[in-house]
């Protein structure tokens, strides 16, 4: 790939899921307004490691998503702009901001499916579902852990990744996985490491609720 418009943010973006954005810095703007001229306008993403989304000075990781954007709203001072996870990439050098973050980057291998992985598909899809249903409980789901998943099970399974109630250093874990029977069956290790913390604050959470007032 030539230099590619990066966009650093504090979350991890997985192939085939939404990303909505607020743009407000004027260096972003600036990189949209020439994207938009742009046929079929992309950014590229990749998670801050330390630091902070705006003013700069922040610390990346070097495995990201490429974004498609498909909407943009213009709002009184900012931009909003809904983009799509399209191939992943790794980040082989970071050029001088332009006036944003540039890099050249390269495209790592698309995950292929194998039909003898349909039934740990399965059960990916009921234990993130599970979890994420927990999660939302508790008013910290990403997605409603219902939500309607591709019929094609490499983009569902992007989608169950981004669907479950991880932290981002797992999330990036899982974005750097190199096949996808390793993403799900480390998705299903997740979740059911996640899921018992879930429940036991869950459950401080009833008795909280139970506890007469003084």
């Amino acid at each position: 790939m030539d230099a590619v418009a990066m966009f650093p943010l504090g979350s991890v973006l997985f192939p085939y899921t939404p990303l909505v954005l607020r743009v407000f810095e004027p260096r972003y703007l600036m990189m949209l307004g020439r994207l938009l001229d742009e046929s079929d306008p992309e950014f590229g993403v990749v998670l801050i490691e330390r630091g902070l989304e705006a003013g700069g000075g922040d610390e990346r990781s070097s495995v990201g998503t490429m974004a498609r954007i498909i909407q943009v709203e213009a709002g009184a001072e900012d931009l909003y702009v809904v983009a799509v996870g399209g191939e992943r990439i790794t980040v082989d050098a970071w050029r001088e901001d332009d006036p944003h973050p540039v890099a050249d980057v390269s495209t790592m291998p698309a995950l292929t499916w194998d039909e003898a992985l349909e039934p740990v598909h399965r059960e990916a899809q009921r234990v993130v579902r599970r979890v994420a249903t927990l999660a939302s409980t508790l008013g910290e789901g990403r997605w409603d852990p219902q939500s309607e998943l591709s019929e094609d099970p490499v983009e569902s399974s992007w989608q169950l990744a981004a669907i479950a109630p991880l932290g981002e250093y797992d999330r990036f874990r899982l974005l750097n996985s190199t096949s996808l029977g390793g993403l799900l069956r480390a998705l299903i290790d997740l979740c059911l490491d996640e899921e018992p913390v879930l429940i036991a604050r869950a459950a401080d959470a009833r008795e909280q609720d139970d506890d007469p007032e003084p």
